[in-house]
């Protein structure tokens, strides 16, 4: 490949997600609503004239300096070599191809990225599955983006199905506004509250790096905590809950939808591990949610992205919050609600906390003093010392299209972590598309989800059509 001229230091984010000690890919799926028949000269078209000019990393590599410094170094691209055509055997059943299409997703999450050639790729899965009359996978280095960033991409190349003119648009977040009174009410409260999040910040911070060196959670249905988790076989199962639903369980227990969705994860995991092994399911488990720093309410368009010191920057922007997960009592299955509150307290004692920002601050101490290879290995540690991630995206409002395609769904998985178990949620429409990511052969898929599902109508049951029982005291 032939060098051109773009050269930029690569981002501490970029160089912990791309070490030997630390690798993360980002797998986007969509599903078309009708057959695959695009060409592959469309394709090239499209990737080089709307794809490649979102931002240089998609045509550069990173290299390496003689003194160690890591830098992005824009090179030619062909195409043709990261566009993926696969040939399955014609004429089968749809049994058949969701297991062909299964084991090709499980795969491609295990292939490393060659470090020669730009760090993405686009696979055309012209076979109909049970889900949908053919696939589009976009595979994507973490070190391009995270996935606000990457998914920002993304929809720079679809368009709108009613009015392909016309921008995708985006849920708004809504902030509660106090009334004078209730702002009296929080200031006589600041005080103490000021003293609490001291307390936490320590206790919490403190607690994170125990996580990061000596202290792991338990070995559960959930979490085989064996070395090299990262690099073994992975399964996939999706499921799909009504936005309309959850706004309705959040509006009755006076809850974020955050709230409302780690909850609904959180106790259909615990009753999975509870059918599985009734010894462990209540082993110690901590969660990782995943949250965005931004201060986003809609996904911006990539030119803004990138500009210099911009409000909804382009890059990896996050966080990780560790949740532990409560146990799973007797009371909880009479009352579910009672365990959405106790998710959703230790989620707001966390929020209140300092201690992901002092988390932060280690990380450039140890970057600057130490290098990135031991601030991704302090990363890799914290990631296989728990027992799950938890993640989720804002998608557009209307259904979208790509090269004439319309995409009936969408959900996205991240390979390479050191953990058996992930899930990541994005909306679309009027959906929430969940995707359940697991250690192949050790957690049951198919068997996790439907657990899940059934904590999400056992949730909605008691909260909405149960409303003498769905109040939870805030």
């Amino acid at each position: 490949m032939e060098e051109i001229y773009w050269e930029r230091p690569a981002s501490p984010g970029s160089q912990y997600l791309n070490s030997s000690n630390l690798s993360l890919s980002v797998i986007v799926v969509l599903e078309s609503k009708i057959p695959i028949e695009i060409e592959n000269s469309k394709v090239f078209s499209l990737l080089k004239d709307v794809f490649l000019p979102i931002n240089p990393r998609f045509s550069s590599i990173m290299v390496t300096e003689k003194k160690g410094a890591r830098k992005w170094k824009q090179v030619e691209v062909n195409i043709e070599d990261h566009v993926k055509t696969p040939v399955f055997p014609a004429e089968q059943s749809l049994i058949f191809y969701d297991e062909y299409f299964s084991n090709y997703l499980s795969k491609l999450a295990m292939d490393p990225f060659s470090q020669n050639k730009p760090f993405w790729e686009i696979h055309l899965l012209k076979y109909s599955t049970s889900n949908a009359a053919g696939n589009l996978i976009f595979k994507l280095h973490h070190s391009l983006g995270d996935g606000y960033s990457l998914m920002g991409a993304l929809l720079s190349c679809l368009q709108r199905v009613d009015n392909p003119l016309l921008p995708l648009t985006f849920p708004s977040r809504q902030r509660t506004i106090l009334s004078t009174k209730n702002k009296a009410i929080n200031t006589v409260k600041c005080v103490p509250n000021v003293f609490m999040k001291l307390v936490n910040t320590v206790q919490d911070f403190g607690l994170s790096v125990l996580k990061s060196t000596l202290i792991e959670d338990d070995r559960t249905p959930i979490r085989s905590g064996d070395d090299g988790v990262e690099f073994r076989p992975i399964e996939i199962a999706t499921t799909t809950f009504s936005l309309d639903s959850i706004k309705q369980i959040k509006a009755k227990l006076k809850v974020t939808i955050n709230d409302v969705i780690t909850g609904v994860v959180i106790y259909g995991t615990r009753l999975y591990m509870q059918g599985i092994n009734q010894e462990t399911s209540n082993g110690k488990c901590t969660a990782l949610v995943l949250f965005n720093t931004r201060a986003v309410g809609g996904y911006k368009s990539v030119s803004e992205m990138i500009k210099p010191n911009s409000e909804m920057p382009w890059g990896n922007h996050f966080t990780f919050l560790p949740v532990s997960l409560p146990k799973l009592t007797s009371t909880d299955s009479l009352n579910p609600l009672g365990f959405i509150e106790k998710a959703r307290r230790i989620i707001k004692r966390q929020r209140n906390s300092a201690s992901v920002f002092l988390t932060g601050r280690l990380l450039e101490i140890l970057r600057k003093v130490e290098g990135p290879e031991t601030t991704a290995k302090y990363i890799h540690a914290t990631l296989k010392h728990t027992s799950m991630g938890i993640t989720n995206l804002i998608g557009p409002l209307e259904e979208m299209a790509l090269a004439n395609h319309p995409i009936k769904g969408l959900y996205f998985a991240v390979a390479g972590a050191p953990q058996s178990l992930s899930v990541t949620m994005v909306s679309y429409v009027d959906k929430l598309r969940v995707a359940i990511v697991v250690e192949k052969g050790f957690i049951d898929p198919n068997k996790l989800k439907s657990c899940i599902e059934y904590s999400f109508d056992t949730i909605f049951n008691a909260a909405v059509l149960k409303p003498s029982t769905s109040t939870v005291e805030i």
